[in-house]
């Protein structure tokens, strides 16, 4: 499939929206706007989680769901010269922070700041090479005193984000920070409208489920799936592209952006669902590879499939490089196998199906 320029320019501003975790409201406006062209309703809970409902009425309820926040990084202590230090939302790397800007949202507005980083040559001759740790990382928004950086509307609980945006590389492959999992939201929304534009009938209720705070506990997906009480779900996340430097493929697998969506094993992963969707990948020509998780997939999959005394699920992954970097890159031709599976496989489900083992 080839996106067009309708669902390109909703990745572009979706992706280049701050959508923090505890604060994903800005881009889930965006993607609820898009969304609504192609369900009957859409909803929205206390905490954010946002989705579209399309058969509301209807008794046997699938999800497909994607969440919607990013890492960032919370103002955790101001010093008295007007520095910044941090501690981490979500699984944010002190390693990449220096010398990146950022912006600080603050009570007046967003603010620039950069995390200085003393110059190597003031680190020569040291016996050990000074690392970032979350000790000694800090933010200059060029202010000299604590009262100067409250006076711009800086104060302890601030939000911090990276302002890097979309672009495309090579015309291979989508670049952006919050691929993670905000291109999963993008692709489940784009199942919506491939549903909708082949006016496609679905003999049960499709929620397309876009979660919130899935970087600090999975904690969106655990409330919606007892709100909604699906039947069965089927997850789309991220996952490891192992085959670049440092990686080690013996614990990691064996990954790679280009050569199809992952599909997982795990206690977590229901065999039926799974099994239907490696079928449908099979009898549809859509390349997939294969991936293995121990006790629990880390991802949305787990607090689906452990809700309302046990939820089939499944996890249909895209391999990404760079996890929770700014440069984060999946294949724009993954992105649209994913997508096909998703949808090829809500074809293949009735509410007739007997989801038991035995």
């Amino acid at each position: 499939m080839k996106f067009n320029k309708e669902s390109l320019h909703f990745l572009e501003s979706y992706l280049n929206i701050s959508s923090p975790t505890g604060y994903e409201h800005e881009g889930q406006k965006i993607w609820k706007n898009y969304i609504k062209n192609y369900v009957d309703t859409v909803e929205v809970d206390h905490y954010g989680t946002t989705y579209g409902v399309i058969n509301p009425e209807a008794e046997f309820k699938v999800v497909i769901e994607a969440h919607a926040d990013e890492i960032s990084w919370y103002v955790n202590y101001i010093t008295d010269d007007g520095l910044i230090y941090v501690i981490r939302n979500g699984g944010s790397d002190q390693l990449i922070a220096p010398s990146k800007i950022v912006n600080i949202h603050g009570e007046k507005g967003i603010v620039k700041g950069v995390f200085g980083w003393p110059a190597i040559h003031t680190r020569m001759g040291a016996e050990k090479e000074v690392t970032p740790k979350i000790e000694n990382i800090f933010i200059d928004c060029g202010a000299t005193t604590k009262q100067e950086v409250e006076d711009l509307g800086i104060f302890v609980g601030s939000m911090i984000t990276y302002p890097d945006t979309f672009f495309e590389l090579n015309d291979r492959y989508f670049v952006c920070r919050a691929l993670d999992n905000r291109i999963g939201g993008f692709m489940i929304a784009e199942v919506a409208r491939l549903l909708k534009e082949n006016e496609k009938i679905l003999p049960f209720g499709l929620y397309i489920v876009n979660s919130v705070q899935e970087e600090v506990g999975l904690y969106g997906a655990d409330m919606i799936a007892d709100s909604i009480k699906p039947n069965i779900a089927i997850i789309t996340d991220v996952t490891h592209d192992t085959t670049t430097p440092m990686i080690e493929k013996k614990k990691e697998g064996d990954q790679k952006c280009g050569d199809g969506p992952v599909v997982f094993f795990a206690p977590t992963v229901h065999h039926k669902i799974r099994e239907l969707i490696v079928e449908t990948a099979k009898t549809k020509k859509i390349p997939f590879q294969r991936a293995a998780s121990s006790r629990v997939t880390g991802t949305d999959t787990d607090a689906f499939a452990h809700s309302n005394g046990g939820v089939p699920s499944a996890l249909i992954s895209l391999p990404l490089r760079y996890m929770h970097t700014t440069v984060e890159m999946v294949s724009k031709e993954d992105v649209a196998n994913v997508i096909k599976l998703i949808y090829e496989t809500l074809l293949k489900i009735t509410p007739e199906m007997n989801l038991k083992y035995h």
